[in-house]
């Protein structure tokens, strides 16, 4: 049986954990249970691990049975109201591995790849309403120069956006392959993958809500943490490891340090890891969709 998703980084994130044997953690993105299997190896019977999905067929795929463990289906912006409902008002380490499952990617029918013949959809929860069709062949040209420029880092997207609206208007935007075809009339040359990922990147961030759903993330890991508690994160493109690398070091998502009424400077993290951690050769060897990558870790002070 196919793996549903091969961690990335698992040694280096759950060694930058910390880990108590009698603490509380949080995965935030259980996908296919690798660094929560792990987290579970190193907590005693007092111990407790709290794994979040939004994604319904990750929590099905991949159930680890162990009684320090529960699952939840839910957006991670929405985990602070889970642990207070059970009681918990503090946690020794927070864990989230921001990339798409290597299991959304392969399985054509979730619409997340540039690949094949399929309905366009990258809906990470697929009970959400706002799929990439709907992005696609209804957001206007403001909203989607925003969006290619923002989350794709696409340069002067104007020209493209409008080509997109001509050709919807002819005949709407259902598959993918429908959408490679236009982009490469729109550059007049077969565009590879680097460029088509970037597209799709962008309109997955949207669909999906990732970067606001990640900066109330971290707000609240602030909130959430122990003295001394642990917050690893592992990004994937240059847009999230920026958010989460200032709010690390400057405890803000800008490049200016956060400051209380009176100008003074509020840190809520130790920088663990002055530079980021990326995967080695032979990781990327392995698993070749681990090569961007990114882990950064505080602790909260």
């Amino acid at each position: 049986m196919m793996k549903y998703h091969v961690p990335v980084l698992l040694n280096e994130s759950i060694s930058g954990l910390s880990i108590k044997p009698e603490g509380t953690y949080l995965d935030l993105t259980y996908g296919g249970g690798g660094h929560s299997k792990e987290i579970l190896e190193k907590l005693g019977t007092k111990g407790k691990l709290i794994s979040f999905d939004r994604d319904e067929s990750a929590l099905s795929y991949s159930k680890i049975n162990n009684m320090n463990l529960e699952l939840i289906k839910s957006n991670f912006k929405f985990f602070d109201n889970h642990i207070k409902e059970r009681g918990i008002d503090k946690v020794d380490g927070i864990l989230a591995d921001l990339g798409v499952s290597s299991h959304q990617i392969d399985e054509l029918e979730r619409g997340f790849t540039y690949k094949g013949d399929t309905k366009l959809d990258m809906r990470m929860n697929i009970s959400d309403s706002l799929d990439a069709v709907e992005i696609i062949n209804t957001y206007d040209q403001e909203k989607l120069e925003n969006i290619f420029f923002n989350y794709g880092n696409i340069l002067n997207p104007r020209n493209i956006v409008r080509e997109i609206i001509k050709q919807r208007e002819k005949k709407r935007i259902l598959n993918n392959k429908d959408f490679v075809i236009i982009l490469n009339q729109i550059f007049k040359k077969e565009i590879g993958y680097k460029l088509l990922s970037k597209f799709f990147q962008a309109i997955r961030i949207e669909v999906n809500d990732e970067i606001n759903a990640l900066k109330i993330m971290l707000k609240k890991s602030a909130e959430y943490l122990n003295k001394k508690g642990r917050l690893v994160i592992i990004s994937y493109h240059s847009l999230e490891d920026k958010i989460v690398k200032n709010f690390i070091n400057k405890s803000s998502f800008s490049s200016d340090y956060k400051k209380d009424m009176y100008g003074r400077k509020e840190e809520f993290f130790f920088r663990v890891t002055k530079k980021p951690i990326v995967p080695s050769r032979d990781e990327v060897k392995i698993n070749p969709r681990s090569r961007s990558a990114k882990l950064r870790i505080g602790e909260r002070l």
